[in-house]
């Protein structure tokens, strides 16, 4: 049989930064490894919040741009915050515009990329496709693909379509595009048991699978540990839709003066105000967006890792975000705040990497945050390192070979 060839469809990719970007990009630099000709198609200018000019394409990949003539990314709380009169009515115009696009505002994308990947598939004889959300535009171009073409089409979830944890109901669509690829995809590749779940029930789909993201255990090496004067207790990451960090300030005030918080990717300016109501001042430090290089370093160079996730009448638990994979690399205690029934729970305690604390449960929280500030004062805040076969089984390279496998059988 010839190398498979397949093209990933990303909006998120390199110089985007965020969280988007590490899965298809790992996924870029690991398939070629394994034999499988891989081409990316992605925006020439994502539009994004965050630049990241650290994270470079991998060598083997080889990269493809589409226009992008779609709006900017926008912080709608925080911009709609700053603005007032005729200014504010000006955000408010722009917001709606955005709003009136439908499934998302990254559908101006999938127009031009629709038709850019199924020119590459012709001119490269692309075997396969894969396309990856969030945004759930991007599965347009999959389907787009499908209809013209002779290449498969695998739909990757990185985020449940339909029952996305940080929003309160649908309110574009999402359900019709869940069904949609839930049927028409010749493969979806679910990163949770509950976003496979919830599939199975739309569709069900040809082929189904769970590859859930993985940890890059080499991005760590070489970035040292050092205690500090006071416990520091990482956030890295955006705060958007229903993540709130206010309960845990409310338990990190019922601790001792000695507990600060680093919230790493910004914070909101309502949750640095309520911060400072409740009198915790200079025991959080915000840090601004930094490169996944730096962001990496300040995980590891921290006495502890603060994860959060909430329930969001049980969307929540379905939730295994890259972050918990990159906590787990990081060999840091972990203090996960997330639905104790869910995915990420169940994954934390299966690995011994940390503690689980309900998110709405503000005194479970300061009992773990005193726990981690005795342990640190006794000098046994140790490293949490994973057994081998962890490490093997939650590898991005054994993701890879699982999705290898899994392009080899669609395309066969």
């Amino acid at each position: 049989m010839d190398a498979v060839k397949v093209l990933l469809v990303t909006f998120y990719f390199p110089p985007a930064g965020g969280a988007g970007v590490p899965r298809l990009l790992k996924l870029a630099e690991h398939l070629p490894e394994l034999g499988i000709e891989t081409h990316v198609l992605a925006p020439d200018d994502p539009k994004w919040l965050h630049v990241d000019e650290s994270l470079e394409p991998p060598p083997a990949a080889i990269v493809h741009r589409a226009k992008n003539l779609g709006p900017r990314s926008r912080r709608p709380a925080e911009e709609l915050a700053a603005a007032h009169g005729v200014a504010r009515l000006g955000v408010r115009a722009q917001l709606l515009f955005r709003g009136l696009l439908v499934p998302d505002a990254s559908v101006v994308w999938a127009m031009t990329a629709a038709t850019a990947a199924a020119r590459l598939v012709r001119k490269e004889g692309i075997d396969v496709v894969v396309t990856t959300s969030p945004p759930g535009s991007v599965h347009l171009v999959g389907s787009f693909v499908r209809r013209f073409t002779r290449a498969r089409w695998v739909a990757d979830l990185r985020d449940s379509i339909a029952s996305h944890p940080h929003r309160r109901r649908q309110i574009r669509g999402e359900g019709a595009l869940a069904r949609h690829v839930a049927r028409r995809a010749d493969a979806v590749v679910a990163a949770s048991d509950a976003i496979a779940a919830e599939m199975q029930t739309l569709g069900p789909p040809r082929r189904l699978q769970v590859i859930a993201n993985g940890c890059d255990f080499e991005d760590f090496d070489g970035l040292e540990y050092r205690p500090g004067e006071r416990l520091r207790v990482t956030h890295a990451g955006s705060f958007f839709g229903r993540r709130d960090p206010r309960p845990f300030l409310d338990a990190l005030a019922k601790t001792d003066g000695d507990v600060v918080a680093r919230f790493v990717g910004g914070f909101p300016t309502a949750y640095q105000d309520y911060a400072n109501r409740i009198g915790l001042g200079d025991r959080v430090e915000v840090v601004s967006h930094r490169s996944r290089e730096e962001v990496l370093a300040l995980q590891r160079d921290s006495d502890a890792l603060l994860l959060l996730i909430p329930d969001n009448d049980g969307r929540g638990r379905g939730v295994l975000s890259g972050k918990v994979f990159e906590y787990l690399a990081a060999e840091r205690p972990i203090l996960a705040v997330v639905p104790p029934d869910g995915e990420a729970a169940a994954l934390i305690r299966g690995t011994g990497a940390g503690t689980v604390v309900a998110p709405d449960d503000v005194e479970g929280m300061a009992a773990a945050l005193s726990e981690l500030d005795e342990q640190w004062r006794a000098g046994k805040l140790n490293e949490t390192p994973l057994a081998p076969e962890w490490r093997d089984k939650l590898s991005r390279r054994t993701r890879a070979r699982e999705y290898a496998e899994l392009l080899e059988a669609v395309v066969g």
